[in-house]
């Protein structure tokens, strides 16, 4: 069976992307495959761990021009490469109902805390640990969710809780939760959503051979 063509969109350093990847080799991820990684920030690191495992990469900056204009040309870039299917990795770029519509169950996000807590416009990166240690909560964690046009808003696929623990700083917490959480349930997630894309490829194929 065709293995579902996978971008992966990236602001940063990778540390998802490189979860992915790792478990794209390891043949944890192996209904999909990361064909493409595409980047907001022309200088993310993200790039550079693409290119060192001999994933294509292309930059769309966002600069002056408006939205439409922004993600029109991330669609252009993304039907050019025939992707089916598109994790954002630490994307800092909230994207339109234009844009959510048209790849409908097929954009997934990673969020670290446990959705709905501590999520939504605003949160994101170290500023989620900051409001989780300054609310006190004992538990925390990671959500892999649908994109849809409401930050953090689409249907929940996968969570994992990690502890919070006395004297943690918000660079603990962060790191305990990627490693705990984030870079186990995202390529768990991939799979998964990979085989129902799957699925549903097959199930038009055999619709069309009718």
């Amino acid at each position: 069976m065709l293995k579902v063509r996978i971008a992966v969109l990236v602001s940063g350093g990778g540390t998802n992307l490189q979860a992915l990847i790792d478990a794209q080799k390891q043949r944890k991820l192996r209904s999909g495959e990361i064909v493409l990684v595409l980047s907001n920030n022309a200088n993310a690191y993200a790039l550079t761990r693409a290119r060192e495992n001999g994933i294509k990469t292309e930059v769309v900056v966002k600069t002056e021009r408006d939205n439409e204009v922004f993600e029109r040309e991330v669609i252009r870039v993304l039907k050019e490469n025939k992707i089916d299917f598109i994790v954002l990795a630490g994307f800092m770029s909230i994207l339109s109902e234009n844009f959510t519509s048209l790849y409908k169950n097929r954009i997934i996000n990673i969020h670290p805390s446990l959705i709905p807590s501590f999520c939504g416009k605003g949160y994101y990166g170290i500023k989620v640990h900051e409001a989780a240690l300054k609310y006190g909560v004992k538990v925390t964690g990671a959500t892999v969710h649908f994109v849809n046009e409401i930050p953090d808003g689409g249907e929940i696929i996968l969570q994992k809780s990690v502890p919070v623990k006395n004297g943690d700083t918000p660079e603990i917490l962060q790191r305990r939760v990627m490693e705990r959480a984030e870079w186990i349930i995202l390529p768990r997630a991939c799979e998964k959503v990979c085989k129902d894309i799957q699925r549903e490829m097959k199930e038009e194929k055999e619709k069309e051979n009718l």
